[in-house]
């Protein structure tokens, strides 16, 4: 089984136009019929990590086409990261749906990748193209993070720096270079908000959350499944699971959901 090359894809027109990197293996012969994969990381991941690794490598097994992409700002993308907004990556996102999958798709998003999922598949069923989803794998999902979980938690020095700077940056313990949030991210966000509605995905649902996840509390998963009108909806807690859930069981945890979803496609 080869590894595709990263592939360059322009989006956006004008001084808005970007170059993100994408990964796209197309389907085997035996995974003829069976729905593609489409990875969609979080907040300054990239494409390459373990999780991400894993899914494409079950994939290719199977068979099954897979999708990833570094959004712009984060990886091997071109652009500034201090640019990024939900809107933003989400238009990459689609943008690679467009060019590089057909047929049916299962996304998968970790973190803030299940916020940009749940908004692709409001997009796609506004143009028609719900049965484009055959399914998603939230992991640690954070839908609405900027409005739900940080705004309440913004101390004094933050609000007065997003004021004066547009920006404020905090330490991180996944790398040595601090987070940034940015005014554009924290207003782009509210016009993303999708926990104020009913979701209506079309398709089945696997979360799977940590309870010990210090950036996404366990109990915002279940204010999600309140938004999940669908029957077809499955919510794993791991006790001891952490936010980046790239333990060996917590990523069998996560192709077994893939597989289940595969399987009822």
């Amino acid at each position: 089984m080869t590894e595709p090359d990263a592939v360059r894809l322009d989006v956006g027109t004008g001084a808005d136009l970007r170059s993100i990197a994408v990964l796209a293996r197309k389907a085997g012969e035996k995974g003829a019929g069976l729905p593609g994969v489409v990875w969609l990381g979080g907040y300054r991941s990239d494409m390459t990590g373990s999780k991400a690794e894993a899914l494409c490598r079950q994939a290719g097994l199977k068979g099954q086409a897979c999708l990833r992409l570094d959004y712009s700002g984060h990886g091997a993308s071109g652009g500034s990261f201090r640019d990024g907004t939900i809107s933003r990556w989400l238009e990459e996102a689609l943008a690679a749906i467009d060019h590089y999958t057909f047929g049916p798709q299962i996304l998968v998003g970790s973190s803030m990748g299940g916020w940009i999922a749940l908004r692709m598949v409001q997009e796609l069923k506004a143009r028609g193209l719900g049965d484009r989803v055959a399914g998603l794998v939230l992991i640690a999902p954070a839908p609405d993070f900027t409005l739900e979980l940080m705004e309440p938690e913004l101390t004094d020095a933050q609000r007065a720096s997003l004021e004066r700077d547009g920006f404020y940056e905090e330490p991180t313990p996944y790398g040595p270079d601090p987070n940034i949030f940015t005014m554009a991210l924290f207003e782009d966000g509210r016009n993303n908000r999708v926990l104020d509605g009913l979701i209506d995905t079309g398709a089945p649902v696997h979360i799977i959350q940590g309870m010990a996840d210090p950036d996404v509390p366990w109990r915002h998963a279940l204010r999600l499944v309140e938004h999940l009108p669908s029957e077809n909806v499955t919510l794993t807690l791991i006790r001891d699971g952490d936010h980046r859930l790239s333990r060996e069981e917590d990523i069998a945890r996560i192709l077994g959901a893939v597989d289940t979803i595969t399987a009822q496609s």
